[in-house]
């Protein structure tokens, strides 16, 4: 049981740094914070929760491997990524300017937008992202045991996503905060600019991304 509690902690310390590194989970995170509210921004934490399961889930298969190796696999899964980036990136410099509503600090949210489509965005931009497969792979390869039961592995995952989610719930709060949100909202078209070439510039990023 210690054993696996040392690996627990290994993992859980490599990851803490990891989820608080900007990227493209925290640019949707803080977008959908500030356009459309703090339950918007909460299910799109879910969202990537998830998705974080995911990809443990087949890196404990051993698919993520395959995947790695592959550089068929792994460029489709690099430009379908890019290209969602991109897409969000377009959106948001076409988007026009924001109002406050009133309340949205006690978790109001926008209404033309439903929770499963927040919950779906935030699953796709970080599934569509190859950096997952990469980084489980080597952490679980570098920190875990190959003697290490799969529930366990599975158990570490489960507790890794609780993390993650719980980072960005903290995030959305954050930026929902009658007097932060205010602030980002003034900017209106410029904040739209901006998120938007953060979206376009990740996606470059990701798309000159090569597997090691």
């Amino acid at each position: 049981m210690s054993h696996y509690m040392y690996e627990f902690l290994g993992l859980m310390a490599v990851f803490s740094i990891m989820i608080v590194s900007p990227g493209a989970d925290f640019a949707i995170v803080v977008r959908q914070s500030i356009v459309h509210g703090r339950r918007s921004a909460v299910m799109t934490s879910f969202g990537i929760g998830a998705s974080l399961l995911f990809h443990i889930s087949y890196t404990i298969l051993g698919l993520g491997l395959l995947v790695s190796k592959s550089l068929f696999l792994f460029g489709m899964l690099k430009w379908a990524g890019a290209a969602y980036l991109f897409y969000l990136g377009v959106k948001a410099l076409r988007a026009p300017g924001m109002e406050a509503p009133a309340g949205i600090e006690e978790g109001e949210k926008d209404k033309n937008i439903s929770d499963w489509r927040c919950f779906l965005m935030g699953f796709v931009t970080n599934a569509l992202n190859p950096k997952p497969v990469l980084f489980f792979l080597s952490l679980f390869s570098a920190l875990v045991s190959h003697e290490t039961p799969a529930l366990v592995q599975a158990t570490y995952g489960l507790f890794m996503a609780t993390a993650l989610i719980a980072w960005f719930v903290a995030v959305s709060t954050f930026f929902t905060m009658q007097s932060v949100r205010e602030r980002f909202v003034a900017w209106g078209r410029w904040f739209n600019r901006v998120t938007g070439l953060v979206f376009i510039g990740l996606g470059i990023k990701l798309a000159t991304q090569q597997a090691s």
